[in-house]
């Protein structure tokens, strides 16, 4: 299958050479040339199906043309060796529990996944010095560092905001070493992200390095997110409750929710989406008054989701073929300041034993607020409470158990280079 740039300016691509460069020439971002709608029967029998095969069908459709059946079923299995379970929370409000991975996070699907294929893609090139360039407000830095942890040819370099993720994020990926560089840049997530975007674009650097990126930006990092959409709506089916779904997807650099939305013009059958944000409300004041007007994101406490600028915009905008009418009859939007969000985990905890982490607790309110009585929300745990340890305990007042496998990543010593926002600077780290 051909991958093309949203702007339209540069040429198509295979699979890996969209893979391996991760930005088009034109700045735009890559897309599929087309979505296969998946057969009913498999619909029908999506109850009896395993997480992997559901994934395996789902990858198929996507990657199958241009990966090895055996490879890409490898690829799947190996990076879905968890569960990603729908959980009754309250009324008809379900979780879907994303944080059950290495690094309890959504982002391990997309980071494991793209890791295998991308290793796959550069041994079948002979390359042995790819650079892995990676911006993170929190949990994108840990599922990919850990995801590429010991591949052989690949270098990752994790760039995060100073003093903006929270400290067990932190450890997950400056104290792993190896082939993991951890960059601490004096300034926001947006920043960030711009130095990434900047240096796929600069030409010296081009030349001189094979540069890749594993925000969600690149193909392989995003569009198997789509999986676990599959997966719930499986879940449910089996319970007999999955007429009428709604997903909640707390909302960031909005890679999450294109995955679901992919997943819908699969065939999946969603009724309908909610964009959850948090105080950086870009997408909502879009969806209110029709113009996209990216501004600098503010610190909140649902962190990964302080983005002010989402990449995949315009990849939702592209679905949509631009139509603001046609976005908002999928996609309604709500969002919730720090003190609605702290009000959100406390009586949530308090009333159903449930425990939310902060960007969870948006995705809950929004479904509480938008959803109709012969609707099944789900709302997407994107983490694991104890990774905001201090926040959430704050909030309901009460220690929480540490998981075993953060408790191994705080262990770790801190290793991380400090530098400004300057692109000079970054570029000469790089080179």
């Amino acid at each position: 299958m051909k991958y093309y740039s949203t702007n339209k300016q540069s040429p198509e691509v295979s699979l890996q050479e969209a893979v391996v460069k991760g930005l088009a020439p034109d700045k735009g971002l890559y897309m599929p040339e087309n979505i296969k709608v998946l057969p009913q029967s498999f619909y029908d029998n999506i109850g009896n199906m395993t997480f992997q095969e559901i994934a395996y069908t789902v990858a198929d459709a996507f990657f199958g043309e241009d990966v090895e059946a055996d490879t890409l079923k490898q690829i799947v299995y190996d990076t879905l060796n968890f569960d990603t379970p729908v959980v009754h929370v309250n009324d008809n409000i379900y979780s879907l529990e994303l944080f059950h991975g290495p690094t309890l996070a959504f982002k391990d699907v997309g980071g494991r996944f793209m890791a295998r294929l991308l290793g796959y893609f550069i041994k079948k090139q002979g390359q042995t010095d790819v650079k892995v360039l990676v911006a993170t407000s929190g949990d994108t830095g840990s599922a990919v560092a850990n995801g590429f942890l010991g591949v052989e040819g690949i270098h990752v370099y994790v760039l995060y905001p100073k003093g903006k993720v929270s400290a067990i994020q932190e450890c997950q990926f400056t104290t792993l070493g190896q082939n993991i560089t951890a960059i601490e840049v004096d300034g926001t997530f947006d920043d960030c992200q711009a130095l990434v975007k900047t240096a796929f674009l600069d030409d010296e650097l081009n030349k001189k390095l094979n540069l890749t990126s594993a925000n969600s930006i690149n193909v392989a990092r995003f569009l198997p997110q789509a999986f676990y959409y599959f997966h719930a709506y499986a879940q449910l089916a089996k319970q007999g409750k999955a007429d009428n779904v709604v997903f909640c997807v707390p909302s960031g650099n909005f890679g999450n929710i294109t995955a679901g939305l992919i997943a819908k013009q699969m065939g999946l059958p969603v009724k309908r989406f909610i964009a959850a944000n948090n105080s950086n409300d870009i997408f909502y004041q879009y969806l209110q008054t029709g113009e996209y007007k990216p501004r600098p994101s503010v610190q909140t406490i649902a962190n990964a989701m302080d983005v002010g600028d989402p990449s995949n915009f315009v990849r939702v905008l592209d679905l949509y073929g631009h139509s603001l009418d046609k976005i908002k009859v999928d996609i309604s939007s709500e969002w919730y300041n720090d003190d609605n969000i702290r009000k959100t985990v406390k009586q949530t905890y308090t009333e159903t034993s449930y425990l939310l982490d902060p960007h969870g607790a948006c995705g809950y309110q929004a479904l509480k607020d938008q959803l109709q009585s012969d609707e099944t929300g789900v709302f997407l745990e994107t983490a694991h409470p104890a990774k905001f340890l201090e926040t959430v305990e704050s909030i309901i007042g009460e220690k929480i158990a540490i998981p075993e496998k953060l408790q191994a990543f705080m262990k770790g010593e801190k290793k991380s280079i400090s530098m400004g926002k300057s692109f000079d600077e970054f570029k000469h780290l790089l080179l």
